[in-house]
């Protein structure tokens, strides 16, 4: 189910305003035409209109609205897969510029951000991997030495360096990379869009693209008030991907990601939970991730309920853990809980797509995505540019539907069922 309005989300209330961008009206043409109006499609938009081309942006609502309006706002570096596995699955050559464009991507990401004068309340503070159990930290020792081993910025913790660092005695290991940090989504994305703007993008909010043909030579997007004639399109509607083009929507899984927030907190509370501002997301088999944000609120997310939510009520295993691991928070109000879509592929990696000539698919960033999406605009913004030949970063896969498709919700449940009876039994 598909939300008709945005949740009330914490970022919706503090952005400064959301954006009002005209919808399509009559027909036009642009050499690109981006579908989505989130990280992926406003990083592309400005990367190719700071290159002086002519390229237009479709968003169904308005910027912002899916999942990049609504995510986290952790900016963390690194794919689901260790590096030394990701040289194993696509070789030295790919492999080792999959790792370092994704680790370097929240360098990317903040670096942009400073160039384009964003308010976004960006912070590189670092991120840690905090491992619960012995299991987990077996994993994050691993892949923490092949980091160590390519000479990056990462250190491992011990328990008492993971109490200094987080405020709480759970964690008997973790993971520090001091590439990582956070922001605020949705400034962050409407920054991205006036950027993009400014530079001479246009774009269109409520102007849900309902067909994709080719016509006389051009490619053509008809929404239901308008229509634009292209040379390129790009696709980038990651988890709120429909039928556009045949067989994409059956090659991920659109699950929700939930976010609770709390009142501001005291100042002596807040200062004790994650003093120096890193992000923290908990190895496991399904994740909890956490922040403190500008304004002194803990922001916990994870797996939520598969439907819109709009209250922290319907999230109480994220709200009642937080007090597990800082006993101040009792009793304190959780005031905002909201969720929205993230894409899942069936291997767990970002997936780029050419299925035609002209046409070019990217999605899937498996809850990775601030980092990831918004440096994947640029190098999306290289290729649509035409320079096919030029080293990708990632590798450009077919379509492949994953089997059983249309029981994803069933599927879905079971996973999250599943994995949080492991991560209880330390499996």
């Amino acid at each position: 189910m598909l939300e008709s309005s945005p949740p009330r989300s914490l970022y919706r209330e503090t952005a400064g305003g959301t954006g009002n961008y005209p919808s399509l009206a009559g027909a036009q043409r642009a050499r690109v035409a981006i579908v989505g109006g989130g990280f992926t499609g406003l990083s592309t938009a400005l990367h190719l209109a700071e290159a002086g081309d002519d390229v237009c942006v479709l968003e169904a609502h308005q910027p912002g609205w899916g999942a990049s309006g609504r995510n986290g706002g952790q900016v963390n570096p690194g794919l689901k897969y260790d590096p030394d596995t990701i040289e194993a699955m696509f070789g030295s050559d790919l492999g080792s510029r999959m790792i370092d464009f994704s680790y370097g991507a929240p360098d990317f990401t903040f670096d942009l951000i400073k160039r384009l004068s964003i308010e976004c309340e960006a912070r590189q503070n670092g991120t840690i991997r905090a491992a619960v159990r012995p299991k987990p930290e077996v994993a994050v020792r691993t892949t923490a030495a092949q980091c160590v081993r390519r000479g990056m910025p990462v250190e491992m913790l011990d328990a008492e360096a993971m109490a200094a660092r987080t405020g709480t005695d759970r964690y008997i290991s973790g993971m520090f990379d001091a590439r990582g940090g956070d922001l605020h989504p949705l400034k962050y994305t409407l920054g991205l869009a006036a950027a993009a703007q400014n530079d001479g993008a246009r774009i269109f909010g409520d102007s849900e693209v309902l067909s994709l043909g080719r016509e006389a030579g051009r490619w053509v997007l008809k929404t239901a008030s308008g229509s634009v004639s292209a040379d390129k399109v790009l696709v980038a509607t990651n988890g709120y991907t429909g039928a556009l083009w045949p067989g994409l929507e059956q090659s991920l899984v659109p699950v929700f990601s939930a976010i609770a927030a709390t009142e501001p907190l005291p100042p002596a509370v807040a200062a004790a939970i994650l003093p120096h501002r890193p992000v923290v997301y908990e190895a496991g088999n399904i994740t909890v991730y956490y922040r403190i944000d500008a304004r002194n609120r803990l922001l916990m997310g994870g797996r939520g309920p598969m439907r819109p939510i709009g209250d922290a009520s319907a999230i109480r295993y994220l709200t009642d853990y937080a007090p597990r691991l800082w006993p101040a928070l009792a009793g304190t109000a959780w005031t905002h809980g909201w969720n929205g879509r993230v894409a899942i592929t069936g291997d767990h990696l970002p997936h780029v797509h050419e299925p035609e000539d002209g046409v070019l698919i990217c999605l899937g960033y498996n809850g990775r995505g601030v980092a990831m999406a918004s440096a994947m605009g640029k190098a999306l913004a290289n290729r649509l540019r035409g320079d096919a030949t030029a080293p990708f970063p990632m590798p450009i896969s077919g379509l492949k539907p994953i089997r059983f498709h249309r029981f994803w919700p069933l599927g879905v449940k079971a996973a999250i069922l599943s994995g949080r009876v492991k991560d209880r039994f330390g499996l």
